[in-house]
């Protein structure tokens, strides 16, 4: 029965991810300057370059899992980027006290993502995409 559902699953999935990270790039565009300025509080190098970076890895990211194209690659490179990204603005063991619930919540729902990730990079994006379709399933 199970077996029925992995196509609409994996697109589900597929969309799912689509719309944490497609509003976020879109927004890091358009506010283009904040972004620069949030990346610069953190101590990041070359936070210009950083946003243009996290901007187009959200967009074109999500764009190829909302259509399945280069799914496997697009979710590795998605899941890489959430990662580093955890370890850079959601640092729980280096806030005040007061601060460390939500942080910690961010952090870990952010790990979890990136398992998310790891699993459509090594199950694929179904049938129902355009690699689905190139693959002949």
């Amino acid at each position: 029965m199970l077996s029925s559902l992995q196509n609409p699953l994996a697109l589900v999935s597929r969309l799912l991810f689509a719309v944490l990270f497609l509003p976020a790039g879109i927004g890091k565009f358009t506010g283009f300057a904040g972004t620069v300025g949030y990346i610069s509080s953190v101590g990041l190098p070359m936070p210009t370059v950083a946003a243009a970076v996290a901007a187009v890895v959200e967009v074109v990211g999500s764009l190829a899992l909302i259509v399945g194209f280069g799914t496997r690659f697009a979710a590795l490179v998605l899941a890489f980027f959430t990662l580093v990204a955890s370890f850079s603005f959601h640092p729980y063991w280096a806030v005040p006290a007061d601060q460390v619930m939500i942080t910690q919540l961010l952090f870990f729902k952010n790990i979890a993502v990136v398992g998310g990730l790891l699993a459509l990079t090594a199950f694929g994006a179904g049938a129902w995409s355009v690699d689905g379709q190139r693959e002949g399933r």
